[in-house]
Parts: C-alpha cells; sequence; structure tokens
C-alpha cells in the first residue's frame, strides 16, 4: 500500500504569480451590490411598516432586537458540590426535578453532563492530593520514589 499513486506535482507554482495584489473578491450573489445600496432604505420601511401593525415587519424586527435563545436558563437549586458525595446529591435532585416535570429530560441530561465533569475534576483533584501525600510519607521513609 505504500506505492506511489501517479506522478507527484512539482513544487511551486509554474503558471503565473497568483492572484495580483489588491484584487477584490468576487460578489455573493448578483443582486448583493444592490441590497448593500438600498439596505438603509430597505430597513426603515420595514420599521414604518412595524410601526403601522404590520404583524410580518413587527416579527421581523424583533427577531433582529431580541433573538429567540437556543438554550434557555435553567433554575435549579443544587447542594454546594465539593466531594463525590455532594454530586450524588445533586444528581438525585436533578432526577426528582425530571421525574416531577419540573425540567425536561434534555436539560437534566445536559445537567447531568454538567456534573459528570465536575465529577472527573474532583477525581483529578482527589488524586493528585493522595498522590502528594504518598510521595511525601516516602520521602519521609527514605524509600526512592519511582520515576
Amino acid at each position: 500500500m505504500n506505492k506511489e499513486r501517479g506522478r507527484p506535482f512539482a513544487p511551486g507554482n509554474t503558471l503565473g504569480r497568483g492572484r495580483p495584489k489588491g484584487s477584490r473578491n468576487k460578489p455573493k450573489s448578483p443582486g448583493q451590490d444592490l441590497l448593500d445600496e438600498y439596505a438603509l432604505h430597505l430597513i426603515r420601511k420595514c420599521i414604518a411598516l412595524a410601526m403601522q401593525g404590520d404583524r410580518n415587519a413587527m416579527r421581523i424586527c424583533m427577531e433582529r432586537i431580541s433573538p429567540a435563545r437556543s438554550d434557555a436558563c435553567i433554575r435549579m437549586s443544587l447542594p454546594p458540590i465539593q466531594t463525590a458525595r455532594d454530586l450524588d446529591k445533586a444528581a438525585e435532585k436533578v432526577t426528582q426535578a425530571i421525574r416531577r416535570g419540573n425540567i425536561t429530560p434534555a436539560e437534566g441530561g445536559k445537567v447531568m453532563n454538567i456534573l459528570e465533569s465536575r465529577s472527573r475534576i474532583i477525581e483529578k483533584v482527589e488524586f493528585e492530593n493522595r498522590l502528594e501525600k504518598l510521595e511525601k510519607h516516602m520521602a519521609r521513609r527514605g524509600l526512592p520514589l519511582a520515576a
């Protein structure tokens, strides 16, 4: 499978100097320049129609002013999380909130993922603390540390 396929390309650009400096990109669409020219007028007209009660114009304006949130905040009170036991209590609260219908299963899953990340951080911190204690204990006894 290490067999070379075809001829390799010669290094460097042999067809010319490439794109000239200062050249502009092609417009994205044929009418883009026209839209750019009248954008301010169109925005003013849309706002004027919205002020006159046109529902579609109002919707367009409101979507620009206050776009719909992709993720809403989840309001839950969880205990402070310092240990694995605290994580267990927090996970139980999330499960109860899903069961009661206070949050959706998708929201609960997101919170549980956050708790899982917190769990991994706590595990790493606890592991580092235990390793430090073990190394200090071995140093006091004069035992060599493995590299």
